[in-house]
C-alpha cells in the first residue's frame, strides 16, 4: 500500500473509530484502546489484545520515562553508576510511579546523602517491599 494511502486510511479509521489513549468499553461493552484494537479478555468478543513486540514498545517507552522523571527529579539519581543501586531505583519508581515513589522522603534523603544502606533499609521496610517480595 503506498504512503499516501496508508495516511489517508489511518486518518478514515481513527475518525471513524475515535482514539483513546486509556482502556475504553464500547456501546457493546467490549474493551478498547487505541484506535478500534479490541483487548476483551474472553469470550465471544475476545480480542486479540497486544503482541510481543507492541508490549516490549511500551516497555522501553516507559522506562525511558521514568529514567528522565528521576533524572529530572533526584540529582543523585544521575550520580549512581549501572549496576543493581541503579537498577533497582528504576524498577522501584516504575512500580510504583512518581507520586508514590516520591513519598518514601527518609529514604530519598539517605539517597541524597548518599547513605545507601539506611535507603535501602528504608525502602525495604515497607509495604512496597512486601508486596513485590524480592
Amino acid at each position: 500500500m503506498e504512503i499516501s494511502n496508508m495516511d489517508k486510511l489511518v486518518e478514515q479509521l481513527k475518525r471513524h473509530e475515535g482514539v483513546k489513549n486509556r482502556a475504553y468499553k464500547d456501546s457493546l461493552g467490549i474493551w478498547h484502546i487505541g484506535a478500534g484494537r479490541n483487548i476483551h479478555p474472553d469470550g465471544p468478543h475476545q480480542g486479540m489484545g497486544l503482541s510481543q513486540d507492541e508490549i516490549d514498545f511500551m516497555l522501553s517507552n516507559d522506562i525511558v520515562r521514568t529514567i528522565k522523571e528521576l533524572s529530572e527529579e533526584y540529582a543523585w539519581f544521575n550520580d549512581l553508576e549501572d549496576g543493581a543501586r541503579r537498577d533497582g531505583i528504576i524498577n522501584m519508581h516504575f512500580n510504583l510511579g512518581r507520586v508514590r515513589f516520591a513519598k518514601f522522603k527518609k529514604a530519598i534523603a539517605h539517597m541524597e546523602s548518599g547513605n545507601h544502606d539506611l535507603a535501602s533499609a528504608e525502602f525495604l521496610d515497607s509495604l512496597w517491599a512486601k508486596q513485590v517480595k524480592g
